[in-house]
């Protein structure tokens, strides 16, 4: 798994890389189920544990729970002791609620801004809620995260950091080696898994990519290599 921000091979078959910046695969996992984690959930740790300061009791709102990285955005924010509300489409409320969220909504049928509860924590995994949108649902000292950075909510981070006690938050996605290394201890203990919803070989490339252009899959879309020889690292 590679922890040292995005590389520079785009889809090729080999990358070369400093070995200091290579996490190992949990064991618990296969090289699919792990080809899945270095973005998504290194994201989705970034935005709660790093700019979002989760807490154990904490309570948490996942927009896009059941995304690439919503799904392990719900896993960690459970991990970490909070009471998570994921938020999705009506297809995809089992499956969230199996990934741990103590309450789902279902975003073609209600919305959560509008429900009058509040939480510490309005993390936007989609980029589909603004703040304004979602300031009303934050509690007095609440935090909204969004992994998606527009105008607005970059003059919004500035005027919120100086004058407001809720706060905007977008974060630049700089991934450490440490981060691998703490979601292989996390993996590896049974707490968080991969969600994959479609595997395509290398050579359908453009095919995965207009897929995951949709935003509707559910969890990850990986792409196949060919499956390593024994003594070979892929």
């Amino acid at each position: 798994m590679y922890g040292g921000g995005p590389p520079s091979g785009a889809h090729a078959d080999f990358v070369c890389m400093p070995e200091e910046k290579v996490g190992m695969k949990p064991t618990n996992m296969t090289h699919k189920e792990a080809a899945a984690v270095p973005f998504a959930a290194c994201t989705a740790l970034l935005f709660l544990r790093d700019s979002g300061h989760i807490q154990k009791g904490h309570k948490v709102l996942i927009n896009g729970a059941s995304g690439g990285v919503g799904t392990f955005a719900v896993q960690l924010a459970k991990y970490f002791g909070a009471e998570v509300t994921g938020v999705c489409s009506t297809t995809n409320l089992e499956m969230v609620r199996a990934l741990g969220a103590d309450n789902v909504i279902d975003y073609t049928s209600e919305d959560f801004s509008e429900k009058g509860q509040t939480y510490d924590i309005t993390f936007d995994a989609v980029g589909k809620r603004s703040f304004s949108q979602c300031k009303r649902s934050l509690s007095q000292k609440g935090i909204y995260l969004s992994t998606v950075a527009t105008i607005p909510l970059l003059l919004q981070m500035f005027r919120t950091s100086k004058f407001a006690r809720k706060k905007a938050i977008f974060a630049m996605q700089i991934f450490k080696p440490a981060d691998l290394i703490f979601l292989k201890s996390v993996i590896e203990a049974g707490a968080i898994k991969s969600v994959i919803d479609r595997c395509y070989p290398l050579n359908q490339i453009a095919e995965a990519q207009r897929y995951a252009e949709k935003g509707h899959a559910k969890g990850k879309v990986v792409v196949t290599l060919n499956e390593p020889k024994k003594g070979e690292v892929r």
